[in-house]
């Protein structure tokens, strides 16, 4: 339960960071207007975007990990092992080491299984192309931020 106290939170706090990120890029180009905006603009823009869109797809990762942290802790008929960690080749993980317990990794985003002899895997609740996607995303707003801010610094001078 400890794991979906922290997920439902960071989800919310994250869809607030994408609306937050996509109105200020829309915004400042809308206010300013595409054809006035000048490249700094531009470029604090798309960082805004692509930081909007970092934070999308990792919150799409989450809410598989939050499906799967709820379905774990769901008990009940038919809880053990772990119904999320029923992945392909459950059962001879459950008959060499027993599938014990469960934790959520957030660096990379993961549900992972663990198993009686200390041994763990990972499942497929935070889809495979999650966590390069946000990383990519995120690596690229930076890139743009700093172009953004050298743009502002070694821009066209005013003393024409």
């Amino acid at each position: 339960m400890d794991h979906f106290l922290l997920l439902v939170p960071l989800v919310l706090i994250g869809l607030i960071a994408v609306f937050g990120f996509v109105g200020y890029g829309c915004g400042t180009l809308g206010r300013i207007g595409l054809r006035q905006a000048d490249r700094e603009t531009w470029l604090r823009s798309c960082a805004a975007l692509l930081c909007a869109a970092a934070a999308a797809t990792y919150i799409w990762g989450l809410l598989g990990v939050t499906g799967a942290v709820v379905e774990a802790e769901d008990g009940g008929t038919d809880s053990a092992p772990i119904r999320s960690c029923r992945t392909p080749g459950w059962q001879e993980r459950e008959a060499t080491a027993g599938i014990i317990d469960y934790t959520v990794d957030y660096v990379p985003l993961r549900f992972v299984c663990e198993t009686s002899d200390g041994g763990s895997y990972a499942t497929d609740a935070a889809p495979g192309y999650v966590n390069p996607a946000a990383l990519g995303f995120a690596l690229a707003a930076l890139g743009v931020g700093a172009a953004a801010r050298w743009s502002r610094q070694h821009g066209p001078s005013d003393s024409a």
